[in-house]
């Protein structure tokens, strides 16, 4: 078993969840109930997470996530119909929470921990405790970049 640590800043989602946590009433409070989404993922928030994460010799590569309900790993077919969609990275989380917050009008930014490679992507078996592993990996260096982002909003918010 390989154990590693990458991310990926998501500047794109494709919605795979079959689900949105703002179906049902909307209180117009939080926000409006029909909001544009081609501009999701904060453009100026992103240049920043490369400008930290480059100082801090981090690779920080861009793509596209699409959020699959899980709980289980996809199978081979479905990544190779994911990458025809467009997607570079898949996940169980993410997409909702950034409905939520581009609703209320937040900007937002997204960054997600790469922790085992897709099912047909490598000989390995794909299994729970090898992801928790590679969790675990990349926490320290998730942590520097966080805060070091967070620290360059301080000196220069964008």
């Amino acid at each position: 078993m390989i154990y590693y640590s990458l991310f990926w800043l998501i500047n794109d989602h494709i919605n795979f969840y079959f689900n949105n946590p703002l179906l049902g009433p909307n209180d117009e409070e939080f926000g409006p109930k029909f909001f544009p989404m081609d501009d999701a993922y904060d453009k100026k928030l992103r240049e920043r997470f490369q400008i930290v994460a480059k100082q801090l010799e981090i690779a920080l590569p861009e793509g596209v996530y699409i959020c699959a309900t899980g709980p289980n790993f996809e199978t081979p077919a479905e990544i190779r119909a994911f990458r025809i969609w467009g997607a570079d990275a898949v996940g169980m989380s993410t997409v909702p929470e950034v409905l939520v917050a581009r609703h209320c009008g937040m900007r937002v930014a997204a960054i997600s921990a790469i922790t085992n490679l897709a099912a047909g992507m490598s000989s390995d078996k794909i299994t729970h405790e090898h992801t928790l592993q590679n969790g675990k990996i990349a926490a320290t260096d998730l942590s520097r970049l966080l805060i070091a982002f967070i620290r360059s909003l301080k000196h220069e918010p964008c």
